[in-house]
């Protein structure tokens, strides 16, 4: 069986999307492409590997971050890991709670990351915010939140030692 919370927060993003129309249309589905040996792919949440295992078109990959579900490019939108459901933000958990930001990885894919959240529908950020919240009330997806808040604390490092200065989320 899979987690609930897992369960609850793709039922959310199931439907909505970052613009109300849709976004591929401005950058012809950047997120969405491959390229011949590349292994990109999206960290899938806890549980959510089961779901893709022995799905024809999907490859799991193990990382030292987690499993990495790696997709030909075309996939049913019903069938989307939670991960490419709220791309391009991501979700962080801190100290003080649940934080939405966007993805420091998904600035160099996706013209709408570039702009941060604003450029965004605020009802897909409020939507993968309350999944946020759902998330951390599970232990293990909560964990989960705190390695992607690493992640990206990492990425932000990284960009800003490159930049000659201290950024964080």
């Amino acid at each position: 069986m899979f987690p609930e919370s897992l369960v609850a927060a793709r039922k959310l993003l199931e439907e909505i999307t970052p613009l109300q129309t849709d976004c591929g249309l401005v950058c012809g589905g950047a997120c969405c492409q491959t390229h011949p040996g590349e292994e990109t792919g999206m960290l899938l949440f806890p549980g959510e590997a089961e779901m893709y295992r022995g799905e024809k078109g999907f490859t799991l990959v193990d990382s030292p971050h987690g499993t990495i579900l790696v997709c030909e490019g075309r996939c049913d939108r019903a069938n989307r890991p939670l991960a490419c459901r709220m791309f391009p933000l991501v979700m962080l958990l801190r100290p003080d709670g649940v934080k939405i930001a966007t993805d420091a990885a998904a600035q160099s894919v996706c013209p709408l990351a570039r702009q941060g959240k604003s450029a965004l529908s605020q009802d897909f950020v409020a939507a993968v915010r309350q999944a946020a919240n759902l998330l951390a009330q599970d232990d293990q997806q909560a964990a989960h939140l705190r390695r992607l808040t690493d992640m990206q604390d990492e990425l932000k490092a990284l960009r800003a030692q490159y930049r000659g200065r201290k950024e964080h989320v």
